[in-house]
């Protein structure tokens, strides 16, 4: 009789460390079967737990805070907002260009980062782009209902009309719309292309009978075929290619808004770059935030690991620091120019009403950050989730600034005056964010907020067959 040789104990394939001696990317012991049952299982599982239950009812709150407040505004119109002659932009614009910036921080890390070969992105790509979508959503609403007359908001797109009305092709206004529909789509398309590896995984794996169909027709039907893979990888790299001019391009034509006018404080040709680099910078922090709760509930600290918090903390150090230099510039190109208005409108800035949002900016932006330089401060969550806070307090405390000191004291002191937030502009904003928050929530209840696929092409066992790397 011939006995068969027992089979070799299978042991999971750890990911290892990096070959620098940096921290794994994924923790090790993982195999595909384990990675696909962790992230799917957030999703699949038939439990509510109290704890999302009671972010999502605070933050459902909030969304209808927004609602009644934005049911006011058009009973009412502009006037309960707190603009007037000289700051005819207040929290609507402030909260337009906060929230853009906070959606660039997406699409920085899945396309160009993707495009870089940076593996480090895989594991935070898939919400960071869910956060651009939702937050470029909050943003669209601002300019919206600042119109005035809302409802006439389509006379911004070149549409066919007998009466031939069109829009200024000129104002960098209408450039805005464009801009930031086709960052919407390009954004939303690039996400969903994402999801339709994982949306498979999901119909497969669902245990009611609407979840398979539900999922099965949002899977595009599908089935991980060869051809199914070949042209998926073209498309998501396309799609990347086509993203990441927009990343640079969006937040520019924003700055626009304000470079081409003739008011002191905005006509400088430091604002595409300086708004760009403060995009990224708040996006990033934005990041920080929502990833460092996230890992701790749902107990993700093996896939996003310190690695990753620490390589965000290194973007958002030196986006921090162009940002820096940016004031800088800005603050001697007033004085050196021998400009009067230029030169009073810093002077204002810094010691004028509102010196004490001036200063509070320089503290958030500038000051507090710098505490980045130290690998301690990197790798301590606590200390990181902080800072993310404070850069994302300190990026809309200097769009304040932007628009609302460079508009109270224009160049006649006859029009000068000042802007004061009613409780509506505050329950707007509010809203916005109790918007954010509930779609952020809805969207981790119900897709994957970790790529799943991505996440199994880590490990050394997706490697089989390749050339292993030079360090």
């Amino acid at each position: 009789m011939r006995i068969k040789p027992m089979p070799e104990p299978v042991t999971p394939v750890t990911s290892g460390t990096d070959p620098h001696g940096e921290p794994p990317i994924i923790a090790p012991g993982h195999t595909f079967g384990s990675i696909t049952d962790k992230i799917s299982a957030i999703v699949l599982t038939s439990r509510v737990t109290v704890g999302w239950l009671g972010g999502f009812g605070i933050a459902f709150l909030f969304f209808l805070i927004f609602n009644g407040a934005v049911v006011y505004l058009l009973w009412k119109g502009v006037g309960i907002w707190g603009i007037n002659i000289p700051v005819a932009w207040g929290f609507a614009i402030v909260n337009f260009v906060w929230w853009i910036g906070i959606g660039h921080a997406g699409t920085l890390i899945s396309a160009i980062l993707l495009l870089l070969h940076q593996k480090w992105r895989q594991s935070i790509n898939r919400f960071a782009e869910a956060m651009t979508l939702f937050a470029v959503a909050c943003a669209g609403v601002f300019p919206i209902l600042h119109l005035g007359r809302p409802w006439l908001a389509y006379w911004l797109t070149p549409y066919p009309n007998t009466m031939t009305v069109w829009p200024q092709f000129r104002s960098p206004l209408i450039w805005d719309v464009f801009a930031v529909t086709t960052y919407l789509t390009v954004s939303l398309v690039f996400w969903y292309v994402g999801l339709v590896p994982d949306l498979a995984t999901l119909r497969d794996r669902a245990h009611s009978k609407a979840g398979r169909v539900i999922y099965g027709v949002m899977s595009l039907g599908w089935r991980g075929s060869g051809r199914h893979w070949a042209r998926y990888e073209m498309a998501y790299l396309l799609l990347a290619g086509l993203a990441t001019p927009l990343v640079v391009s969006v937040h520019t034509v924003v700055s626009f808004d304000f470079a081409i006018a003739i008011v002191p404080g905005w006509h400088t040709t430091i604002f595409p770059p300086y708004f760009v680099a403060g995009a990224i910078y708040s996006g990033f922090a934005m990041v920080l935030t929502l990833a460092i709760p996230i890992r701790a509930v749902y107990g993700l600290q093996d896939f996003v690991t310190m690695r990753h918090l620490e390589n965000m903390a290194k973007v958002m150090l030196a986006t921090g620091l162009i940002v820096a230099y940016g004031y800088i510039i800005e603050a001697f190109m007033s004085f050196y120019s021998a400009d009067t208005f230029e030169r009073s409108m810093t002077l204002n800035r810094m010691l004028g009403p509102y010196r004490g949002a001036y200063w509070a900016l320089i503290l958030t932006n500038v000051i507090i950050p710098q505490s980045l330089w130290f690998k301690r401060v990197r790798t301590n969550v606590v200390a990181l989730f902080c800072v993310a806070l404070v850069v994302n307090t300190g990026m809309w405390l200097e769009r304040f600034v932007i628009v609302v000191t460079s508009l109270h004291r224009d160049f006649d002191p006859s029009s000068w005056g000042m802007y004061y937030p009613t409780m509506w502009d505050w329950a707007t904003f509010l809203g916005t964010i109790g918007l954010f928050s509930t779609l952020l929530f809805l969207f981790i209840r119900l897709l994957p907020m970790i790529s799943i696929f991505e996440m199994r092409g880590l490990l050394p066992q997706a490697e089989v067959g390749k050339e292993p790397e030079r360090a």
